[in-house]
């Protein structure tokens, strides 16, 4: 089964695209597949590293979709209906959409929101949908295993993405953070340089840029501060109790959903931040003083996002594309 990704990442639409046919490469790579990748990877350098180190081969993002492939994974806000060029190339479509965001018919649709909505027929022929088929990358179950939380001062990481815009979102948060007047030690990754607070006694922030390192802070987080894209899937699967944040309009269904099954703690739309300020802190404040929430929101998360979800996605490819080649 020869396989195609295509998905971008860059400054303005995060590294999430990226970090998710990253999960597609390593499943596929482990099954013996041989694996080629086809987009911009702008700010998301650290992750595509993984495509280097799993072999994966790469071509330019306007390259032709689907000749000399099995199948293509579009993982792309951007591009529009491809069903037509892939097949003719003679390749099965999987796209990957986020309810409205990315929606093309496919013969494969993966949606892994937690509570997908209503989907109009466009001649899609099979729907794979819920947070059953959310794609973690290997590092995040391995991490999974050894998860050690429970230090002292409560071990606290905000990360909001890979765009440098957010700087301000997060400046918004750690000052949200030092008004809780709990001591903690917070990581904060993010590009830029966000203002930092005056911090209160007992209270650390230490900044860095994104990288491979976010996975061994997460095995020791407490508590999380994260946007509602595909991290806060990671930190599901983690079991890290987290306050989510809306960051932009595409993940409002996602962060919906996630605090209606109880897997986060809601700070709300990061264009709001600065106005419901004491409400913002007062739901940290609990999340850094009460284990219980903390305990409640871990087991939960983790019990509903259990990190096999490429592999039910590419089963289903793998049955669907012998069908075909068997003549059903």
């Amino acid at each position: 089964m020869k396989l195609l990704l295509r998905a971008d990442a860059s400054a303005a639409i995060g590294a999430g695209h990226i970090a998710r046919v990253v999960a597609y490469a390593e499943r596929a790579v482990a099954r013996g597949w041989p694996v080629t990748f086809s987009g911009s990877v702008e700010n998301a350098e650290w992750l595509a590293a993984r495509f280097d180190e799993l072999g994966v081969s790469r071509l330019a993002p306007e390259s032709p979709l689907g000749e000399g492939f099995d199948a293509v994974v579009v993982d792309h806000y951007g591009l529009g209906d491809v069903r037509k060029e892939v097949n003719a190339a003679g390749a099965a479509l999987v796209s990957i959409e986020d309810d409205v965001f990315g929606r093309r018919p496919a013969d494969i649709v993966v949606d892994s929101g937690f509570a997908p909505g209503p989907r109009p027929d466009d001649g899609s022929d099979v729907l794979l949908r819920g947070v059953a088929y959310a794609p973690l990358r290997d590092v995040v179950l391995r991490t999974r295993e050894r998860r050690a939380p429970g230090g002292s001062p409560p071990h606290v990481t905000v990360v909001l993405g890979g765009g440098a815009e957010w700087a301000t979102t997060v400046a918004l948060l750690l000052r949200a953070l030092r008004d809780t007047e709990l001591p903690f030690v917070a990581d904060a990754l993010v590009r830029g340089e966000p203002a930092l607070p005056e911090l209160r006694p007992g209270q650390t922030i230490r900044l860095s840029a994104p990288s491979p390192a976010l996975l061994d802070i997460l095995a020791t987080t407490d508590v999380a501060v994260s946007a509602s894209g595909v991290t806060f899937v990671e930190l599901c699967c983690l079991g890290v109790p987290t306050a989510a944040v809306q960051l932009v309009d595409n993940q409002e269904p996602g962060y919906r959903a996630a605090l209606g099954l109880g897997l986060a703690a809601g700070l709300g739309p990061a264009d709001t931040l600065a106005d419901r300020l004491p409400e913002v802190t007062a739901t940290l404040r609990s999340l850094l003083s009460d284990a219980s929430l903390r305990r409640s929101l871990s087991g939960t998360a983790s019990s509903v996002v259990d990190g096999r979800g490429v592999d039910r996605v590419l089963d289903c490819l793998e049955s669907r594309t012998g069908a075909v080649r068997d003549g059903f």
